[in-house]
């Protein structure tokens, strides 16, 4: 696929994950639910529709696709992962963390609503995720959807991406007493593989769970997913230094004006660009066992290297 074809396949997916998502993110209870607080719902569609690459979800699908599983199934574990992504971004807007006026091009939750339904709004959306995941609409086997709610759960957590946070928050010294802690590019690598790329491998891990994939092809897809996720960071630190707010949909410039550790901070912006190349083919050699199946993960892969938003 051209790119052109990608962002048509992503647009594809995302029309389905935001009809999705208005369906889950509804006032009426659900199964062993009491009610449903209007104005939480309201922060939750807030955070979570209109708007959004839907890139997880689509990791998950497109994954799915590939090894011909049922895309239904691969919608729903897509949903989870996305509540997850918006519950992250949601906490890391609050003045506690990264201190957000801006996401997608509209005030952050907690100022568009208030701190405390904010931080309400992301404890739903992250218990949500597993409550999806947890359902037999997801997949018929059992086993299945509690490996998916085991990969979810350590790509979240503390040592995936709550644990990268903790250490990005470190590295800026922004704890009482403790000076902001150097970071050379072996402990940048590693902050960005817990805190953005451990959610963006997840979502191939589970399409390839769901898929029935054998151990090589899992393995084989984990690198791919490894790779892809330390590109996506390395293209969003070169977006925060060259790109526009504007187009962009967040505040630029705030890394470099924060100290939080990055690849073009430790590299330049000349070698985050090689790190960037480097990082797009491994992901493409990533998939040689896939042959031809795997065009369109190798063109998402280039696509994500280059996007400007």
């Amino acid at each position: 696929m051209a790119h052109s074809a990608v962002e048509r396949r992503l647009s594809t997916i995302a029309a389905s994950v935001e009809a999705a998502l208005d369906g889950v993110l509804s006032l009426e209870a659900g199964a062993g639910e009491t009610a449903r607080p209007a104005r939480l719902v309201e922060a939750m569609r807030y955070a979570m529709l209109g708007g959004g690459k839907r890139l997880r979800p689509a990791l998950v699908v497109l994954t799915a696709e590939m090894l011909r599983a049922d895309t239904a199934g691969a919608l729903r574990a897509g949903l989870a992962v996305e509540c997850v992504h918006g519950y992250s971004l949601i906490h890391d807007d609050l003045p506690a963390m990264d201190d957000d006026a801006l996401r997608r091009g509209r005030p952050t939750l907690h100022r568009a609503f208030d701190e405390a339904t904010a931080i309400l709004a992301g404890d739903a959306l992250l218990t949500l995720a597993f409550d999806l995941l947890a359902a037999p609409a997801t997949h018929p086997d059992a086993q299945v959807r509690i490996g998916l709610v085991s990969e979810l759960a350590r790509a979240a957590g503390v040592g995936g991406m709550v644990g990268g946070q903790m250490l990005d928050l470190a590295a800026e010294g922004r704890f009482s007493g403790a000076p902001a802690e150097p970071q050379d590019e072996a402990a940048v690598l590693r902050l960005q593989a817990m805190k953005t790329g451990a959610l963006i491998a997840a979502p191939i891990v589970m399409g390839a769970a769901l898929g029935g994939a054998t151990p090589e092809q899992r393995v084989a897809l984990a690198a791919y997913g490894r790779a892809l996720g330390a590109a996506f960071q390395v293209a969003d630190d070169l977006l925060d230094v060259e790109g526009e707010a504007a187009t962009v949909g967040k505040a630029t410039g705030k890394d470099a004006a924060a100290g939080k550790a990055t690849l073009v901070a430790a590299l330049g912006v000349d070698g985050a660009r090689r790190r960037l190349a480097d990082l797009t083919a491994q992901a493409g050699d990533a998939l040689s066992p896939f042959g031809a199946d795997a065009e369109g993960l190798r063109d998402l892969a280039r696509f994500v290297a280059e996007r400007r938003a």
